[in-house]
Order: C-alpha cells, then structure tokens, then sequence
C-alpha cells in the first residue's frame, strides 16, 4: 500500500538555532514511525526530497534535517566536481557534537507532531549522510539504522581526534550498512573492519556489498547511479523500518 502525501519546508528548533527542513507525511490520519533522511554532502537537494517523499508514501513521517545548517544555510548544489569541492569544504567544519546535538532536535520536532509515534525513529543517511547516521545510531532514541556508503567511518569523525568507529560499542539498535565493491573511496578493507567491529561490539547489523557498485550508486541524478544495486537495497531498508519500529 502507498500512502498519499503532504509535503512542506520546516524549521527545527536548537536553542538558538533554526535548522530547515524537508517534512513529508500521509495525509490519511494516524500514527506512523518517524524516519530522519540525511543528506549527502550536496545539501538537502532534489535526490534527497525525493527519498523522504518515498520514505513517506510507505507510511512513515519523514524528514530531512539542513545538516550544513551552521555552515551554509539554504546549501543545495548537484554534482560536478565543483559542487563536490564546496559540499567536502562544508564536511569538515561539521563537528559530531553539532550534529548529534541537530539530530536530537529533530527527534524532539518529529515527537511533537500528533502523527509520529513517540517509541523511537530510524535514519537513512547517504554519502556524508552514511556517516551521520552511523555516528547517530548511538543515540538512545534512534532504532534502525540505514548507512548507504558511509566513507570515513574507520578513519574520521567530524571535529574529533578519535574516528567514529570506536563509537561502535554505543549502538543500541540495528543498523544496516551499504557499500559498493567498486567505491574508491571506502576501500573494501574498510568494509571489512566495519563489519568486524559491528560482530565484536555484538550491535544487531546486516552489511550489503554490491559488485561493480560505486560511490552514490543509489542516487539516479548521479553518474554513479547503479540501478540493480539500488533496486535490491530499496525492499531491504523498508524491512529493517518494518521490522524495528
């Protein structure tokens, strides 16, 4: 079943702060799961709106945070080399503080609306967004996890010393991660240690390695764009959001 949607620009509330943001949700009335869509380094841009769109019509409340709200507010760009330099110059001025600290205000913004069941969310984050979302599974709050080629995970964390992978131990949910076999840049010994780490620090994860997959392959606005790849990892986030929300 699709649901038919509603769709409007936002703002969350972060002391005194005000993040944008891209909401969508069923018309029909109820309660749904509430599902955070993050962004790739090229802002909250047409691909992203049209995932939490996508997110929305299977029955879920949906919203796609300004993650580069701090930095660039109102930053969207599309993909040519150019576009790639200023969304990475944005990238490392983000701070893992900053950003789980947005990511608990949309929590709290998504828990206020009559729609949205208040018994935890679940992410969806792409490219920088793969990242955010591993490094937001450690919030108490968020249950499932889906992180589409996360680069930097073994190696870096925004604004801090120490990378994100040694906050493994703190998820507290499932998190599913996606990589592409041929994505130069999260070589496939990266993958391997993620996946190691998950197994040691018994968090509850699934990891989908595709073949002749690169970087971006689920984005169709992209050169990368792997239709096989992304047909297969579509029935497999909405699984996880089923299963554990």
């Amino acid at each position: 079943m699709k649901f038919q949607i509603k769709t409007k620009q936002v703002k969350i509330n972060n002391q005194d702060l005000e993040i944008d943001a891209y909401l969508a949700s069923p018309i029909a009335e109820g309660t749904y799961p509430a599902i955070i869509v993050i962004q790739e380094i090229f802002g909250v841009n047409e691909h992203i709106r049209d995932v939490t769109e996508r997110i929305a019509r299977q029955g879920y409340v949906a919203i796609a945070p300004a993650m580069y709200q701090r930095q660039a507010p109102g930053f969207t760009t599309g993909y040519q080399p150019e576009d790639v330099k200023i969304g990475r110059e944005y990238k490392i001025k983000t701070t893992a503080t900053e950003l789980l600290s947005d990511l608990d205000a949309a929590i709290d913004y998504l828990y206020q609306l009559p729609q949205v069941k208040t018994t935890g969310v679940g992410t969806v984050g792409f490219c920088f967004g793969g990242h955010v979302v591993y490094l937001a599974a450690t919030l108490q709050r968020i249950k499932a996890t889906a992180s589409f080629y996360g680069a930097g995970i073994v190696n870096w964390c925004p604004g801090e010393t120490e990378p994100t992978i040694n906050r493994t131990k703190n998820i507290q949910g499932t998190i599913y991660a996606f990589f592409g076999n041929a994505d130069s840049l999260i070589p496939n010994e990266q993958v391997d240690v993620i996946a190691s780490e998950l197994a040691k620090q018994q968090v509850s994860h699934k990891i989908f390695r595709y073949p002749g997959a690169d970087h971006g392959f689920f984005c169709d606005r992209r050169g990368s764009y792997n239709p096989e790849a992304a047909e297969d990892a579509w029935p497999k986030i909405l699984e996880l959001f089923s299963s554990k929300l």
